[in-house]
């Protein structure tokens, strides 16, 4: 597509609509304006950035833009994986951060409706305060509602309360010709036509813009417990994973992570991991209203690993210990990313939950094949598994060929055992070629008809997910 380039005048105009001290351009543009989590992917500077405050001014913003074709990036948080909300056309980028009001937590209804800028951290802290529950649980707490939704962010949690697309009942939005839509609501059930709501959540920006965002809550868990289990090998611990889930017991995560990965994260974090006598360990969670409750859950899936080779069960029933225990495994990423300073490449697939062993046999033995360090780690019990392909000391004529045949490896054997290129992080501009590898021609065809009936201009977010009509 042939865009416009933003001018003085489009940036006179975008201010007499915002307000000059939230519209940046030139040297004012931050670097971290350029990038997302994972600057391999590359910089990318926007002509022009604008802190939007309201549906209103994102609405005039994108009818200027429709007009004028000039291509808009929508951000929030910018702590994406992917290069998802990176201007990889320049354009304008859209910053939501500002819009943070949590406008009304249902208490009756059971239902919580923010703006897309509020961080997950603050809304949880919110909810929970009213003895309320957001369970859509992922890493990074510093991001916002608005991006969770458009990647359906799913976290640790999944494995019993599912993801974010099982919480998002409405929506406010701001189409591409700067058009307002309200989709979904406060009610439980629609069967109402097709489900645009649900066509935007995932959708990464690039069908509409969600100002808005309501959500279900549930009543708050009172007790929680969490196990450490260490295994002897890797494989008793990956292979005892189905299971615990075709046990009677419902865990709430079943995260599975290995010694090297526990020990660049105690390093990071300058503190000790409560064990480090085994190679590969997992971590289960239980909640429950009662300690009554949990213990004759958690007791039987105790048993259940003890029986499949667990070294130990160190039950951690204090806050104390929980604290320890799960600040380790959510450093993990900002770990591995400091234990390899000259750059590293994520895979973020998702395969059948009894194939996750094959697919960690198989990463471990890339590892060896191509004398390039991987590490991983992940939710087991949902299927999803995070793998880092850490650069480390090689030289870019060493890596780049060799990431890239590994990446090619693990997404064709993910297909191979009938998954999918992306449990949670999304597609950005980095993985367009593995989506269409993975979904094929006719899936991707519709796709871009999809992209095409929402945005005929492709203005919004061009290059992600889809990158062609």
């Amino acid at each position: 597509m042939a865009y416009q380039k933003v001018t003085q005048k489009d940036i006179d105009f975008l201010i007499s609509i915002t307000a000059a001290d939230r519209v940046y351009s030139g040297d004012q543009i931050n670097d971290d304006f350029t990038h997302d989590e994972m600057q391999e992917y590359g910089k990318f500077m926007p002509e022009v950035v604008i802190e939007a405050i309201s549906t209103e001014e994102v609405s005039q913003i994108m009818k200027h833009a429709h007009a004028n074709n000039i291509p808009v990036t929508p951000r929030g948080s910018g702590t994406g994986l992917c290069g998802g909300a990176v201007a990889i056309h320049g354009g304008i980028m859209l910053s939501l951060t500002k819009m943070n009001k949590i406008i009304e937590i249902d208490e009756e209804n059971l239902m919580g409706t923010v703006q897309a800028g509020v961080l997950l951290m603050e809304f949880i802290k919110a909810v929970t305060e009213k003895g309320l529950f957001y369970p859509p649980d992922p890493g990074e707490k510093s991001a916002t509602i608005g991006g969770n939704v458009m990647t359906n962010a799913g976290g640790m949690r999944a494995v019993k309360y599912g993801v974010t697309r099982d919480y998002v009942r409405g929506m406010k939005i701001v189409l591409a010709n700067g058009e307002i839509l309200e989709t979904g609501g406060k009610v439980i059930k629609n069967s109402s036509g097709y489900s645009i709501k649900d066509m935007m959540v995932g959708s990464e920006g690039t069908l509409g813009i969600a100002t808005e965002i309501t959500v279900r809550l549930l009543p708050l868990p009172k007790k929680a417990v969490s196990l450490l289990v260490p295994f002897g090998t890797l494989d008793q611990c990956i292979e005892t994973v189905p299971h615990i889930l075709r046990s009677r017991s419902t865990p709430t995560a079943v995260e599975f992570m290995q010694r090297e990965t526990i020990e660049n994260a105690e390093e990071h974090l300058g503190k000790q991991f409560p064990d480090k006598s085994s190679d590969a360990y997992l971590l289960l969670s239980f909640d429950g209203n009662s300690t009554e409750e949990i213990e004759g859950i958690y007791d039987e899936v105790a048993q259940l690993c003890l029986s499949k080779g667990a070294l130990d069960v160190f039950i951690s029933n204090t806050q104390e210990r929980h604290e320890s225990i799960w600040s380790t495994r959510g450093a993990f990423l900002e770990a591995i990313k400091g234990s390899t300073p000259e750059g590293l490449d994520e895979c973020d697939v998702v395969v059948p939950k009894n194939r996750v062993a094959d697919f960690v046999k198989f990463c471990a033995e890339l590892n060896k094949e191509y004398g390039v360090r991987i590490r991983q780690f992940g939710h087991a019990g949902d299927g999803n598994l995070h793998v880092y392909c850490c650069k480390d000391q090689l030289s870019d004529d060493e890596w780049k060929p060799k990431v890239e045949a590994i990446m090619q490896r693990m997404y064709d054997k993910a297909i191979e055992l009938e998954g999918q290129v992306s449990g949670e992080h999304g597609i950005g501009h980095a993985k367009v070629g593995f989506l269409g590898e993975s979904v094929g021609a006719p899936v991707m065809n519709i796709l871009e008809g999809v992209k095409k009936a929402f945005d005929p201009k492709n203005i919004l977010n061009p290059g992600k997910v889809v990158n062609r009509f």
